[in-house]
């Protein structure tokens, strides 16, 4: 490796900053919102919102929002519409309802409105549960995407899926696409300012 190489990459092979990477976008402390989708459950009985806490607060991000709300398709697209809009979150969580039962909508729910989709998430955690449930995961339909500059991760309801799912994709990479989701939906709308101002 040459010594101009060198100063571009560090030991794992990510360009610094100066370079062509976009790490400086990286959100170091999360705002993160967390829903529980249940119509048996309740907060105080809640074991994957309680994963989820506890891997993000052990993270040193912050949760600022926690709730619990019925296998209902409005319900469910309303809450995470709103979340995402909150000035103090920056990515969204939500467990359960991404089965195959007729009360499993989360995922019909929150794909109208995505933004952008993130299909990685979905494939990288089927391929990680594979060794933990083996062929069951086809009928995981965990998905994830971008709504109003905040990236959504929708994960099943298993307490050992939302560990899974939050320790080993989530919170590695959140930081980064949270920073740049943001820095994007501000750009675009910055453009939409420009436009109307054209007018």
């Amino acid at each position: 490796m040459t010594e101009g190489n060198a100063d571009e990459h560090d030991d794992h092979g990510h360009e610094h900053e100066e370079g062509h990477g976009h790490h400086h976008d990286d959100i170091e402390t999360l705002g993160v919102s967390v829903v529980t989708i249940s119509s048996t459950r309740s907060l105080d009985d809640d074991p994957s919102g309680d994963a989820i806490v506890s891997a993000c607060t052990d993270a040193g991000h912050d949760v600022v929002h926690r709730e619990l709300v019925p296998d209902d398709h409005d319900r469910i697209q309303s809450i995470v519409g709103q979340l995402s809009k909150r000035d103090d979150t920056d990515i969204v969580v939500t467990t359960g309802g991404t089965g195959v039962s007729p009360d499993d909508v989360t995922v019909e729910a929150v794909d109208r409105l995505f933004a952008k989709r993130l299909p990685g998430f979905g494939e990288l955690f089927r391929r990680l549960s594979y060794d933990e449930v083996g062929t069951r995961v086809v009928g995981t339909r965990a998905t994830a995407g971008v709504v109003e500059g905040v990236p959504v991760f929708c994960l099943p309801g298993s307490t050992d899926a939302v560990r899974l799912g939050v320790e080993e994709v989530v919170l590695p990479e959140t930081p980064h696409l949270a920073g740049l989701a943001r820095h994007e939906d501000e750009a675009d709308e910055e453009t939409e300012s420009g436009d109307e101002d054209a007018k």
